[in-house]
């Protein structure tokens, strides 16, 4: 995204955060293509008959941006930082439906950070494992699991984390590489 898109970025969203309805018809096709790049990135690796597809999610995370408590954005990045929050919502939420019309799908394994874009929907259970864990790790530390989110879930690079949480990408790295180990052993307990 060019300077003067990323300038009318933040002024539609300042605009928005105050009330004008219009300002989200003149910012959806100025983040749309930022969004669906982030949707795509994770539904890339699905397995080809996944039930939710990435207009789908890009959908329903206008939605939940739309309706949510949250209209209130700093810039750009936060914006994109709360989107990626709402894809992974939505996709912790397709997997537990997923696995409730299972009906006791058997137990967890245990995933990688590495791997785990690659589950099925019949492995529901492993998508909703590591958003538990995830859970865990927002509590013990914040920032931790902000990276985790912004990366897996967001799709960001180590660049783009660091824009959106302001911190150095030696700090997002190192916090990512501690996340993956931390969640790894989380998920091994389970």
């Amino acid at each position: 995204m060019e300077n003067s898109q990323k300038k009318d970025v933040t002024e539609l969203l300042e605009a928005w955060s105050g009330g004008d309805g219009e300002a989200l018809a003149e910012l959806m096709p100025l983040v749309y293509d930022e969004l669906r790049r982030m949707a795509k990135r994770y539904m890339h690796s699905q397995p080809s008959g996944h039930t939710l597809q990435t207009s789908a999610l890009i959908h329903e995370a206008y939605l939940k941006l739309n309706e949510g408590r949250e209209k209130r954005f700093e810039n750009r990045t936060h914006f994109f930082a709360v989107a990626a929050r709402a894809m992974r919502h939505i996709l912790v939420d397709h997997a537990r439906s997923r696995q409730t019309e299972k009906r006791g799908g058997g137990a967890a394994q245990i995933v990688s950070l590495e791997n785990v874009a690659v589950i099925a929907t019949e492995q529901a259970s492993e998508v909703i494992a590591l958003n538990d864990a995830l859970e865990n790790l927002f509590a013990q530390d914040e920032r931790k699991g902000k990276v985790v989110e912004l990366r897996y879930f967001g799709g960001l690079s180590i660049e783009e984390t660091a824009e959106v949480l302001q911190v150095s990408p030696l700090t997002v790295n190192r916090d990512w590489r501690f996340a993956k180990t931390w969640l790894l052993r989380e998920l091994s307990n389970q």
